[in-house]
């Protein structure tokens, strides 16, 4: 199964999911007269919007390398992880207000209606289902190396820490009525808080790397390392970096003697990127020009 396969069999399962969950969370909190649950519906729905946004970046991102794009298509995925993750601060901001409005209405004597018991059943079976999707998702991105997918993959969790707000809130307002039902916004808050905090922290690494930000400096001079271990190489310097989605793009000058052939240092290019791409993947794009020793100028 090719990487595009994987991640497109993961999030269209996990679109299914959200879709369901939707649909039943909504049902639930009409019936079960829960804004709370009403509210995570929403959330479920944004869930769905930004498996859409995944399915299609990847997609576009695995065409590779056309005459319109010379590098490939990697950083719509890196794209795709800024607009999932600006919906994921989007749902955040948005229950983050909702909470507050809710508590600020209790302090002020109003009261919140008791939901029913099938509202708690839905957030107990969303908190499960969410979950497992996290799990599923976080694991298959982290091993085909997608920013996107790991950030769905939080997407998914947000969704069960909103559902575990609610059942919490949904829980207490069903145990205790009267003013504990002011639980249910102050845990909501909560959570809202610790999803827009994930949001900004996967934001920012993906609008670094869509600017042409660097390889961290461990990595460049880990690339430094692989190649002057190629016997014949004196000096690396003008070493440029960045990423393309998962690939990873290397410029750089290397120093060889000047006495050598054209053949001989080609092949000790040759051998310096084999170093390269067996330590970071034969997808590597790299560019080698070669320079004289300063003894020969």
């Amino acid at each position: 199964m090719t990487r595009e396969q994987k991640i497109s069999q993961v999030t269209i399962w996990g679109a299914i999911g959200n879709l369901l969950l939707t649909a039943f969370k909504l049902v639930a909190g009409l019936l079960g007269r829960s804004s709370a649950m009403i509210a995570d519906a929403i959330h479920s729905l944004s869930d769905l919007v930004s498996d859409i946004v995944v399915l299609v970046m990847v997609k576009v991102s695995s065409k590779g390398v056309d005459k319109s794009h010379d590098y490939g298509h990697g950083k719509f995925e890196t794209l795709a992880t800024v607009v999932v993750a600006v919906i994921l601060l989007w749902v955040g901001i948005e229950l983050l207000i909702e909470g507050i409005g809710k508590i600020r209405l209790v302090i002020m004597g109003d009261t919140l209606p008791v939901p029913r018991q099938i509202a708690l059943w839905a957030a107990l079976i969303s908190i499960l289902v969410k979950e497992i999707l996290y799990q599923w998702t976080s694991r298959v991105g982290k091993k085909v190396n997608s920013p996107a997918m790991i950030t769905n993959a939080w997407h998914h969790r947000s969704d069960a820490l909103s559902s575990i707000g609610a059942a919490l809130g949904i829980g207490g307002a069903i145990c205790f009525g009267g003013k504990w039902v002011i639980l249910d916004p102050i845990v909501g808050c909560i959570i809202s808080i610790f999803i827009v905090v994930i949001a900004v922290k996967m934001a920012i690494p993906a609008l670094y790397e869509l600017t042409d930000g660097s390889l961290p400096e461990e990595i460049e001079q880990q690339i430094i390392q692989l190649i002057l271990s190629v016997d014949g190489v004196t000096n690396v310097h003008d070493l440029r970096t960045r990423r393309n989605g998962p690939i990873i793009i290397i410029g750089v000058h290397i120093v060889v003697d000047p006495n050598i052939t054209v053949a001989k240092a080609h092949h000790l290019t040759v051998l310096a990127e084999n170093a390269i791409r067996n330590q970071f993947g034969n997808e590597t794009q790299i560019s080698i020009h070669i320079e004289p020793t300063e003894e020969a100028e």
